[in-house]
C-alpha cells in the first residue's frame, strides 16, 4: 500500500460519522486527526454550521483545538444529507443518542434507528455501518436485518457493533488512547477486518482489540456501566452505615483501594453518579432483562439507583441540618451545576436536583459553575445563577460542594470565609481538605463523614 504524508494509505476507507452529538463529534475529529478524510452528518444544521466553522457546541477539553487542525487539513467536513454520506462512505460510524423513553426505564431507539433507515436506503456499493450507540442487547441483530432490507446494496451493507467509553473530559484521550477496542458482527469476516484497518493506527500503538458476535459487543458497554454504577452506590451505601455508626467513609474507602481486587477507581463517596450515560444505561439493562425473562439477574441494579438518588436527598438533609433544621429563606451558595468536573453536561446532574430541592424547601440558592451555566439554565431556568466563586458565597450562610472542579478545589477556605456570613461548608463530594477549611475556622460535613474530621 502506497502511503500518503498523512502516514494512511491511498487506499484507506473514508468515514462517516452519523450523529456530531459528544460521542459523534468527538470520534469525527479523531478519526481525521489519525489521517482519515471524514464526513460528519446531524439533522441539526446548526451544529452542522458550528462545527463546519470550528466551533465545537459542547465543552470538552482538547476538542476545539483538534477540531480546527482537522479542518484546516481538509480531511474533515459536515453535512445533513445522509445521501451525500451514503456515497461518501466505506465505514458509517453510528453514534446519534438512545436516551430513556419517556414512558418507562426502557431505551428510546428512535433516533438510532431513523438514522439507519435514513442511510440505508442510499447505500448502493459495499460498505459497513458500525454502531457506536449504547443500544439493548439484540437490537444490532434486528437493525442488521432492517439495513439488509432496505439498502440497494443488500447483503454488501453490513452492520456490526463497536461499542463507545468515553469519559466526559477525557474524550479525546479515551478515543486517540483507548483502553481496549471491541468489535462485534454476526459473522465475523469483511466488516470487522475493514473496521479493525481503521483502527490500525490505535492497535499497531498496542490497544487490544477484542473480536466477538453481536450480542456480547453490545452488553461490553452496559456491563461495564453497570458495574461502575454498582461500585460507586457501594461505597455511598457504606457511607449510609458510617453515619449511623460514626466511622469515616473517607478512611474506610482508602483502606479499601489497597487491596488489588476491588481498587480505588470509582470507589469515591459523595453525591453519586449522574449524566447522560450510567443512569440511564442502568435503567435501560434492567428494562430489557425484563423483557427476555431474566430481569432477576439484573435486579440489584434497582437498588444501586436507588442508593444513587438517595444521596442527593441526603446531601439536602445536611445542608439543613448544617443550617439549624430549618432552610426558609437561608442563603446558600451551591458551588456546581454539572454533572461532573471538566463538562458541561447537566443531563440527571446531582449537582442542579440538589439546588432544586434546596430551593424547593425555602432556601435562597445561589449556583455558580465554571462551564455549565448556560446549560443549568435552560434546565433549571427558576434558580438564581451568579457570575463567580465571590457572587456566589457573598452572604452565605451554608456553602455546599456540588462538582468537585478544580477552580472549587483550590478555593481558599480563610479568603471565603470574609464574604459568607456564617462559615459553614458541606463537601457533597469529599474534595476539599477537611483540616484546612476546619483550621480556617469552618464547620465542614460530609456524606458518611463524622461532625469533628480528625
Amino acid at each position: 500500500m502506497n502511503l500518503t504524508p498523512d502516514g494512511l494509505g491511498t487506499e484507506a476507507p473514508r468515514l462517516t460519522v452519523i450523529g456530531t452529538g459528544y460521542l459523534g463529534a468527538t470520534h469525527a475529529v479523531a478519526m481525521a486527526a489519525l489521517g482519515y478524510r471524514v464526513l460528519g452528518v446531524d439533522v441539526d444544521p446548526q451544529k452542522v454550521r458550528d462545527l463546519s466553522a470550528g466551533q465545537v457546541p459542547f465543552f470538552e477539553p482538547g476538542l476545539p483545538s483538534l477540531l480546527g487542525k482537522a479542518m484546516a487539513t481538509g480531511r474533515l467536513s459536515f453535512t445533513d444529507s445522509l445521501q451525500e454520506a451514503a456515497e461518501f462512505g466505506d465505514v458509517h460510524f453510528l453514534c446519534v443518542g438512545t436516551p430513556q423513553r419517556a414512558d418507562g426505564l426502557g431505551a428510546d431507539l428512535t433516533y438510532v434507528e431513523a438514522a439507519l433507515t435514513g442511510l440505508a436506503v442510499h447505500l448502493r456499493r459495499p460498505c459497513v455501518i458500525a454502531g457506536k450507540s449504547t443500544v439493548p442487547v439484540g437490537t444490532a441483530r434486528r437493525l442488521a436485518q432492517t439495513v439488509s432490507d432496505l439498502a440497494p446494496a443488500g447483503a454488501a451493507a453490513q452492520l456490526m457493533w463497536n461499542p463507545e467509553f468515553l469519559r466526559e473530559g477525557f474524550a479525546v484521550e479515551d478515543t486517540l488512547c483507548p483502553d481496549r477496542l471491541v468489535i462485534g458482527a454476526a459473522d465475523g469476516g469483511t466488516a470487522t477486518d475493514l473496521v479493525a484497518r481503521v483502527y490500525e493506527p490505535l492497535t499497531d500503538r498496542g490497544c487490544p482489540l477484542i473480536r466477538t458476535d453481536l450480542e456480547t459487543a453490545e452488553l461490553v458497554k452496559v456491563a461495564a456501566n453497570s458495574f461502575l454504577a454498582t461500585k460507586i452506590s457501594f461505597i455511598n451505601a457504606m457511607a449510609e452505615v458510617c453515619e449511623a455508626t460514626g466511622a469515616d467513609v473517607s478512611v474506610l474507602a482508602n483502606a479499601l483501594s489497597y487491596d488489588a481486587r476491588i481498587g480505588g477507581q470509582f470507589l469515591k463517596p459523595g453525591l453519586g453518579f449522574g449524566g447522560g450515560c450510567l443512569p440511564k444505561d442502568i435503567r435501560a439493562f434492567m428494562a430489557r432483562t425484563n423483557e427476555l425473562g431474566v430481569g432477576q439477574a439484573t435486579a440489584f441494579l434497582r437498588e444501586v439507583d436507588d442508593i444513587n438518588r438517595r444521596r442527593r436527598r441526603r446531601t439536602v438533609d445536611l445542608v439543613r441540618e448544617v443550617a439549624g433544621g430549618d432552610l426558609t429563606d437561608v442563603r446558600v451558595c451551591a458551588l456546581g451545576a454539572a454533572f461532573k468536573p471538566n463538562s458541561d453536561d447537566v443531563r440527571d446532574a446531582p449537582a442542579l436536583d440538589v439546588a432544586r430541592m434546596l430551593v424547593e424547601e425555602g432556601a435562597l440558592v445561589s449556583v455558580f459553575d465554571p462551564e455549565a451555566m448556560d446549560n443549568a439554565r435552560k434546565v433549571q431556568p427558576t434558580l438564581h445563577y451568579a457570575d463567580g466563586v465571590g457572587a456566589a458565597a457573598r452572604g452565605a450562610e451554608v456553602v455546599v460542594l456540588l462538582t468537585e472542579w478544580p477552580q472549587f478545589r483550590a478555593i481558599d477556605p480563610e479568603l471565603l470565609g470574609h464574604i459568607v456570613n456564617a462559615k459553614r461548608v458541606v463537601d457533597g463530594r469529599h474534595a476539599l481538605d477537611a483540616r484546612s477549611w476546619s483550621a480556617a475556622g469552618w464547620e465542614y460535613r460530609a456524606l458518611g463523614r463524622p461532625t469533628q474530621v480528625a
